[in-house]
């Protein structure tokens, strides 16, 4: 009995050998997809374009403040005191629409780039199908692999495909 179980178990154990030598399997580098990707460039100079007034008005306002300082710390002994308060309270003012306005642009970039993000993901996804279908591919893993052989490694031609828009 223990002999024909050992039988049948080797059987059984040989027959998934074969089943796994026609498994043909991907690995692709989300990481390096994001960062070589001509599309990640494209939308950086989208959203450096979108945002550049407002960076630009944030640099103008940093000057002001960075001007009124050196104003006070010039004019410290020869205004008085009334003034001087004044001037402070008008710097600490502008330094709070600054830090204000510098958290809001901020917080635009994220959810902007959050939102590109997601049309180069699924653009990546559609890639990376395109290229398993193609080349016959049964299974492809993206991210949380410990480790893949180059040899399972499509990136490249997922790269190359994206790059052909």
């Amino acid at each position: 009995m223990r002999n024909i179980l050992m039988l049948w178990l080797s059987l059984f154990l040989l027959s998934g050998q074969v089943v796994a030598a026609d498994f043909k399997v991907g690995y692709v580098q989300v990481d390096k997809l994001l960062q070589e990707a001509p599309q990640t460039v494209e939308t950086g100079k989208k959203l450096e374009k979108e945002f550049s007034p407002r960076s630009l008005d944030l640099e103008k306002l940093q000057k002001q403040i960075r001007d009124i300082e050196a104003q006070l710390d010039h004019e410290r002994s020869n205004v008085n005191e009334s003034d001087r308060r004044i001037k402070e309270r008008q710097l600490n003012n502008m330094r709070l629409e600054f830090q204000s306005k510098q958290r809001e642009l901020r917080e635009d970039i994220n959810l902007r780039k959050n939102e590109e993000l997601a049309v180069l993901q699924e653009r990546i996804n559609k890639a990376v199908q395109t290229v398993a279908e193609s080349e016959g591919y049964d299974l492809v893993a993206y991210s949380g692999i410990a480790y893949a052989s180059k040899r399972i490694d499509i990136t490249d031609k997922v790269l190359k495909l994206l790059g052909k828009k």
